[in-house]
């Protein structure tokens, strides 16, 4: 099996060390505090760019002052190794807009 398919366990997911982001049914989840629709935009559009890119698309929720992020496999079943790159990919974009988590912020 290819490994970037390959499922990863809990702790692989606990052990890449992506502190914002919460495991729960076979996904990464996370919700960034955007404080406005058009940073919440701007977040959305370098996550699909990224997307894109990647082959690697995540389901995305923009509300006024928020962007909800989910990311999973669907051809593995649960989450893999592009499921982390792409969450690493995705808090360096959030970093660089200065918004945080809504859990955290």
């Amino acid at each position: 099996m290819n490994d970037s398919k390959q499922i990863l366990t809990a702790d692989e997911i606990t052990a890449a060390a992506l502190p914002q982001w919460r495991h729960a049914e076979g996904a990464l989840h996370v919700t960034y505090a955007t404080g406005d629709f058009a940073t919440g935009l701007a977040l959305v559009d370098r996550i699909g760019e990224a997307a894109e890119a990647a082959d690697h698309h995540p389901d995305l929720h923009l509300t006024y002052p928020t962007v909800s992020v989910t990311l999973t496999s669907h051809d593995a079943g649960g989450v893999t190794r592009r499921d982390v790159d792409m969450a690493r990919r995705i808090d360096e974009f959030a970093a660089a807009a200065g918004v945080g988590t809504a859990e955290g912020a």
